[in-house]
């Protein structure tokens, strides 16, 4: 029986997306959970897995065209299947068979709204998403030839320059999602070069036009601020245990599996929320949705903006199982690759700017989740023990939670229960 593949639905307010590339001709044997094509929302660019095996019998979409949640975008057959019409995709117009469209056209796609740069580097035919990896990973972009239209660099150039040289180092280390410098050795973090201006000139006024990932974030946490009554509640956590044993922990771990400051936030959180299922809730027009899974979403930056990823079933999870999902899809998200089970499914939020030396701060309510947790630095403070000053390592943690959904009594116990988590964290790995 053929299987109609239709355009996902990548997080509560999306209405349509843009079907960047096919990764797929007409014909050609798919497995389920191959990627199929690539498709961009307001958020980012997402790697979209074929849910059926079969043959590719037919495209339904260009290449570059807008197209609503749930409308068909290919047809999955056996081989040899006769596959006549079907009422579904009676409004459906095939894409002709054409596959030097589905090879080349893609390419050319990445490059819509690519600007050139000045110097030596508007020379270089790259795709912007090229131009975002190469960067990433430190690869020049002048040692390499372009297998896209016109001999332009595309990502696929780059990543196979990653894989034909692995000694290539990035420009500039990232931290890891939610990653924490200890309080004793912060880590320095890099900022943007200072422009040069002779003295007494002025720069003139620079006029950028939102990205549609900024436009996403600006409208969804314009429309929280607005309509969600959000309440804050702010807690202090004693760390030393969570940092004694992160340590001894990463002392067993190879440098790729260590163990960030967050992994254990976000475990123990997991944790929490099964208690408190008013707190793992969202809120639908006049109805609450207790979520039966607990799915912690954690913020990351990227480039224009801001994604959110995340860890699905998380207090089901080994911790170290967490620690190596959020490092892949973090990585995944600064480089342009999401997967739909990436960004969607989220039931509470965590962002986390400990990494920043940030004493403490609010975070906005990801709707329709009813709370968000923020995290600030893990800092050594003078802290009262039996009468006497000592020095502590102290985390600061902010809750912001929907009042129509849960109240401050019930926000301050989820924060206690959060506490015993952390004060014990053995807890977090048994």
């Amino acid at each position: 029986m053929p299987e109609i593949i239709k355009m996902p639905k990548l997080g509560f307010d999306m209405a349509e997306g843009t079907l960047v590339r096919w990764l797929r001709a007409v014909g050609e044997e798919v497995n389920k959970g191959d990627v199929l094509a690539e498709i961009e929302t307001d958020k980012a660019t997402v790697e979209v897995e074929s849910p059926y095996s079969g043959l590719v019998n037919r495209l339904l979409v260009e290449q570059g065209s807008i197209v609503p949640v749930g409308d068909p975008v290919a047809v999955i057959a056996a081989a040899g299947e006769e596959v006549g019409d079907l009422p579904e995709l009676e409004e459906a117009t095939p894409v002709p068979e054409k596959p030097e469209t589905v090879k080349e056209k893609p390419e050319a796609a990445e490059t819509a709204t690519e600007q050139e740069e000045a110097g030596e580097e508007k020379r270089i035919k790259a795709s912007p998403l090229a131009k975002r990896v190469a960067k990433e990973h430190g690869v020049d972009l002048r040692e390499l030839s372009g297998s896209g239209s016109s001999g332009r660099i595309v990502r696929k150039d780059v990543e196979a320059a990653l894989e034909a040289a692995p000694e290539v180092k990035p420009q500039a280390e990232t931290q890891p999602a939610g990653e924490q410098p200890t309080a004793a050795k912060k880590s320095p973090v890099s900022a943007p070069p200072m422009p040069v201006f002779a003295a007494g000139e002025i720069p003139e006024d620079e006029v950028i036009p939102l990205n549609k990932l900024r436009q996403a974030i600006g409208r969804r946490m314009t429309e929280s601020k607005q309509q969600v009554p959000h309440f804050y509640i702010t807690h202090d956590y004693d760390f030393e245990a969570v940092m004694k044993l992160r340590k001894e922990v990463n002392r067993l771990l190879p440098e790729e599996q260590k163990t960030s400051v967050n992994d254990y936030i976000v475990k123990a959180v997991a944790l929490a929320l099964r208690q408190f299922p008013n707190v793992n809730a969202s809120i639908e027009g006049d109805k609450i949705i207790r979520h039966g899974h607990v799915n912690v979403g954690v913020a990351v930056a990227v480039e224009g903006g801001l994604l959110t990823i995340v860890s699905h079933d998380t207090d089901q999870k080994p911790l170290r199982v967490i620690s190596a999902e959020i490092k892949d899809m973090a990585q995944r998200a600064r480089i342009g690759k999401v997967r739909p089970d990436d960004v969607d499914g989220s039931t509470f939020s965590i962002s986390n700017l400990g990494m920043f030396d940030v004493e403490n701060f609010a975070a906005i309510i990801n709707p329709p989740e009813a709370a968000i947790l923020a995290v600030s630095s893990v800092r050594q403070v003078p802290v009262v023990r039996d009468g006497e000053i000592k020095i502590g390592m102290r985390m600061k943690a902010t809750l912001s939670a929907d009042h129509r959904v849960t109240d401050g009594a019930e926000a301050a116990q989820f924060l206690q229960v959060l506490e015993g988590y952390l004060n014990e964290p053995m807890k977090l790995l048994i």
